[in-house]
């Protein structure tokens, strides 16, 4: 996949507040989401381009199906710890017979009559090259946007300004890993790319890459996405915690909860809130003091005003 343009100096990732939020902030953890959970059930399912003939296309189905099938048994023995005699070469055999077995099936498919498609092999073979082609990505993405004002990504990712806004910078080491969204296109990959991949070539599989894991509808152009790729599930994160924005709408109890945990933070973290520019319907982010947000003793005790009010009657 190939970068563009210049890292924003600091990316944003909008959130609800939560136990799991409040957890990510204290461990310095990011959660690398399955793409199959997302949203947009377009975005990060291409569709293959079969700009080569059936056999071509059979033999990447071949390879595809052996490495995923060798790869889920290697784990599966690691797993249960078997080291029994000969496990490799019996895994390899056992891979290559099962890609055997579902070119087979294919080309016996491509034998009915009924379908009406000039080549069905050709046809059967590009749908089922797709379905493995997806198998084949198991990373996961953790999403952020280049802006912390953006109404439609509080209102969609930020409980509707009752949540946050987390803002990381991004060392050196981790921009490797990091990918800007592009927008609009089309969701084709071509299967000739998919066969160079296979074989190495890492300009394609760059490309492959790009066109599984970057590329969105042009209406959703709006959130400025970038993605940290990675594996999936909760990890320490690569990215430094530089700042917290709170939403128009977050509560006191909310603000008191996050500047609590995070004030013995080794690296200091700031703190902004959001707020509206007079008369418009756009959004502005100002810095605020740890002080000011806890300016109003927290966590309260009702029951002291009955103390204050026996205190002055004790008085009299």
């Amino acid at each position: 996949m190939e970068k563009v343009g210049k890292v924003p100096a600091r990316l944003y990732k909008y959130r609800a507040f939560s136990t799991r939020m409040l957890d990510s902030l204290v461990e310095d953890q990011l959660f690398f989401a399955d793409p199959g959970t997302f949203n947009d059930p377009l975005d990060t399912k291409p569709s293959l381009d079969p700009d080569i003939d059936a056999d071509a296309l059979a033999d990447i189905l071949f390879r595809l199906v052996e490495r995923r099938t060798h790869d889920e048994m290697s784990a599966a023995a690691k797993a249960i710890k078997y080291r029994g005699p000969k496990t490799v070469s019996h895994i390899a055999e056992y891979s290559r017979k099962r890609a055997e077995r579902s070119i087979a099936e294919v080309r016996y498919s491509a034998t009915d009559p009924t379908y009406e498609v000039e080549d069905p092999a050709k046809f059967l073979f590009s749908q089922y090259v797709e379905t493995e082609l997806m198998r084949r990505y198991e990373k996961g993405i953790f999403s952020l946007a280049e802006r912390p004002n953006c109404p439609l990504m509080w209102s969609h990712y930020g409980d509707q300004h009752m949540g946050v806004c987390i803002g990381y910078s991004v060392p050196e080491q981790a921009e490797g890993d990091l990918y800007r969204v592009k927008y609009g296109g089309d969701r084709l990959v071509a299967a000739s790319e998919v066969a160079a991949m296979l074989d190495g070539d890492e300009k394609a599989r760059r490309k492959v890459d790009e066109a599984v894991l970057t590329r969105k509808a042009a209406a959703w152009h709006y959130e400025k996405e970038w993605r940290l790729i990675g594996p999936r599930g909760l990890q320490d994160s690569g990215l430094e915690l530089e700042e917290v924005v709170f939403g128009m709408r977050c509560s006191a109890a909310v603000k008191y909860a996050v500047v609590r945990v995070l004030s013995d933070r080794r690296r200091p973290v700031t703190f902004s809130e959001i707020s509206v520019r007079p008369g418009k319907f756009t959004l502005k982010k100002e810095e605020v003091s740890m002080d000011e947000l806890l300016e109003f003793s927290r966590p309260r005790r009702s029951l002291d005003v009955n103390d204050f009010i026996e205190d002055l009657d004790g008085g009299d």
